[in-house]
C-alpha cells in the first residue's frame, strides 16, 4: 500500500456556471514533489484551496494519513499542518514584513504581543533559505519578487509539513527561482511533502516526481516525470501539439516611437534613485526588451512611463510629443496601451465584471456612451468578442466579476483589452505572467503581429525565454542604469546573466 500523506478523493466543486473540479482525485506522497498541472482555468487553484479550507466541496472526501478529516477553513488546514503559497498574494500592504508573517499566529506573554522570539525565527528561515527578507519594510515598499518571498516565510514559520505552492515562481528571476527549486528540493529530503502549481514545464522536470494533469476541470492522468518529456506533458495540458519556438523575420524597425531622455525617478525606500539616467528609444516595427534581476528599477521605471509614479528628471516622448508630465488618460489616448505587473493592483477593478474592465479605458468614447450612459449591448458584444479572439474563460461570461476569475484568464482579459486599443506603443510587463504554455504561445504570436503592422513594443520580462525569443534588441538594467545593450542573435544567456548581475558593462569590461 501506498504511503499516501495526502488523498483528495472524488473532489466535486461548482461555482455559478461551471463545473471547477469534476470528480477528481490526487493523492500526494510523503516526502514527494508532486506538480498539478493544466490551462488557466482548468481548476488547479481551486482544487488547492479546497484543500487548504477556503472552499468546501460538493462531493467528495479528504483523508490525512490514510484518516478522513474536516477541512472547514484555513485553520483547520493550519492545524492539521497544511500551508500554501498563494498566487495571488495575502498580504497588507501597510503592515511590515515581520507582522505579515505572524499574522494570525501572533506570539504574545501574558495578553502581551512578544515579536523578539518570532523575529529572531523569521531571520533564522531568511538565512537558512537565502530569501534576503527585511522583516522591518512594508509591504508597499518592496517588489513583488520580494513579496513572493514573505509568502513562503509565512509557511515555513507555522512548521507546515505539507506545502501547497501556487505559482510560487511566476514573478521570480531565473536565478531566484534556481534557488527556488533548491528550497523545494531540500523540503522534500526533510521528509515535507510538496503539492506545485505552475505552468513552467522546465520547473516541473527540474523538481517534481510525479505530475498530475487536469483539462477543463477533470483529471487527464498522473504520470512520473522521469519517465515522460515536455512535449508530452504540454499535449496532455492542451489536447494538442505546443510549438515552444517563436515564429518571426527579421525586424524593419521604423519611425522613432518612444524616446527616453536622462529619465530619473525617486526611490520610495531609499535616498538614492531608483532609476538614475536612462536614455534609449524604440521604433515602429520593433520589439526592445528590458531585462534584469527583479527589484533593478524596472517597476519604477514602467511607472514613471505609464504615468503611475512620478518622474524626478528627464524626458519622455511619444510620437513625437512630449509626455512626461502628461496624465494616464492622455497617455492612454494619445498612443500608449500598457499591460501592467500587477494585474490585481493596475490592470483590473476586481469587483467588475469582464465586459466592464474590458472598457475602463474606452466607456466615454461614442461607441460605448451615449448622453452620459453606457451603451450595454455595446459592452457586452466587444467584450464577448475579445474573449473568444484571446480564449478567456469565466463562468458566466461576460459578466463573470474578475475576482472570481483564475489568474490566468484574468491576465489573458487584460492582454486582448491593450492589444485592441488603438496604440503605437504597447508597454508589455510581464506579459504571460501565470499563463499556460498554450496562451503563451499565443500571446506571443500577437505581440509579433503587433510588430509586423508596425506597431512598437517595449517588453519588461524576468523571463529569459521570452527576452531572448521575442526581443529585437535588449536592454539591461540593473541598479537603475541601462548597463548594456545586446543583440539576442549574437549573445548568450552567460552573458546576459554577466550584465544583469553588474559584472560587465556596456564598455565590454568586466566591471570592477
Amino acid at each position: 500500500m501506498e504511503d499516501y500523506v495526502i488523498e483528495m478523493l472524488n473532489i466535486t466543486k461548482e461555482f455559478p456556471g461551471i463545473i471547477a473540479n469534476d470528480d477528481i482525485t490526487l493523492q500526494l506522497k510523503r516526502g514527494e514533489i508532486h506538480a498539478l498541472l493544466g490551462e488557466n482555468g482548468a481548476g488547479k487553484s481551486t482544487l488547492m484551496s479546497v484543500l487548504f479550507g477556503l472552499y468546501t466541496p460538493e462531493k467528495g472526501v479528504i483523508k490525512k494519513d490514510g484518516k478522513e478529516v474536516k477541512i472547514n477553513n484555513p485553520n483547520d488546514a493550519t492545524d492539521l499542518g497544511i500551508g500554501m503559497v498563494h498566487q495571488h498574494f495575502m498580504l497588507v500592504d501597510i503592515f511590515t514584513v515581520l507582522d505579515n508573517i505572524i499574522l494570525g499566529s501572533e506570539p504574545s506573554k501574558f495578553g502581551v504581543l512578544t515579536k523578539k522570539e518570532a523575529r529572531e525565527k523569521v531571520l533564522a528561515l531568511s538565512n537558512k533559505y537565502n530569501l534576503k527578507v527585511d522583516p522591518d519594510a512594508l509591504i508597499e515598499d518592496i517588489t513583488v519578487g520580494m513579496q513572493q518571498r514573505v509568502e513562503i516565510l509565512k509557511m515555513l514559520y507555522r512548521d507546515n509539513d505539507i506545502l501547497i505552492f501556487d505559482e510560487p515562481t511566476a514573478v521570480l528571476t531565473p536565478q531566484e527561482i534556481d534557488e527556488l527549486m533548491k528550497i523545494m528540493k531540500d523540503l522534500a529530503a526533510e521528509g515535507k511533502s510538496i503539492l506545485f502549481i505552475t505552468h513552467k514545464l522546465n520547473e516541473i522536470m527540474q523538481v517534481a516526481d510525479r505530475c498530475s494533469i487536469l483539462r477543463k476541470g477533470k483529471y487527464i492522468g498522473t504520470v512520473d516525470v522521469a519517465n515522460t518529456s515536455k512535449e508530452e506533458l504540454s499535449s496532455m495540458m492542451v489536447g494538442r501539439d505546443v510549438k515552444f519556438a517563436v515564429d518571426k523575420t527579421k525586424a524593419n524597425p521604423g519611425q522613432e516611437v518612444l524616446k527616453v531622455e536622462n529619465v530619473c525617478v525617486k526611490s520610495k525606500i531609499h535616498s538614492n534613485d531608483a532609476v538614475h539616467d536612462v536614455s534609449f528609444n524604440v521604433r515602429a516595427g520593433e520589439i526592445v526588451c528590458i531585462a534584469g534581476i527583479d527589484g533593478n528599477g524596472q517597476t519604477e521605471f514602467v511607472g514613471a512611463l505609464t504615468g503611475l509614479d512620478d518622474i524626478s528628471g528627464g524626458k519622455i516622448t511619444l510620437c513625437g510629443k512630449d509626455i512626461t508630465k502628461k496624465s494616464i488618460r492622455y497617455k492612454n489616448t494619445h498612443g500608449m496601451s500598457h499591460v501592467p505587473e500587477d494585474r490585481h493592483k493596475h490592470g483590473l477593478v476586481l469587483d467588475y465584471t469582464l465586459e466592464e474592465n474590458m472598457i475602463l479605458q474606452r466607456y466615454f468614447e461614442p461607441d460605448f456612451q451615449k448622453c452620459g450612459m453606457i451603451r450595454k449591448g455595446e459592452m457586452r458584444k466587444y467584450s464577448d468578442k475579445l474573449a473568444a479572439a484571446f480564449d478567456v474563460r469565466s463562468g458566466q461570461g461576460a459578466k463573470t466579476k474578475t475576482r472570481s476569475m483564475s489568474g490566468g484568464n484574468q491576465q489573458k482579459a487584460i492582454v486582448a483589452r491593450e492589444m485592441d486599443r488603438a496604440h503605437e506603443l504597447l508597454v508589455a510587463v510581464q506579459p504571460t505572467r501565470g499563463l499556460d504554455v498554450g496562451a503563451i504561445e499565443y500571446i506571443h504570436k500577437e505581440i509579433v503581429k503587433e510588430r509586423d503592422n508596425g506597431k512598437a513594443i517595449l517588453l519588461v520580462s524576468l523571463e529569459l525565454d521570452e527576452v531572448m525569443n521575442l526581443s529585437d534588441r535588449i536592454l539591461v538594467m540593473y541598479e537603475g542604469e541601462i548597463v548594456g545593450e545586446v543583440d539576442p542573435k549574437t549573445t548568450t544567456l552567460q552573458e546576459l546573466g554577466l550584465y544583469m548581475s553588474g559584472a560587465k558593462r556596456d564598455n565590454g569590461k568586466e566591471a570592477k
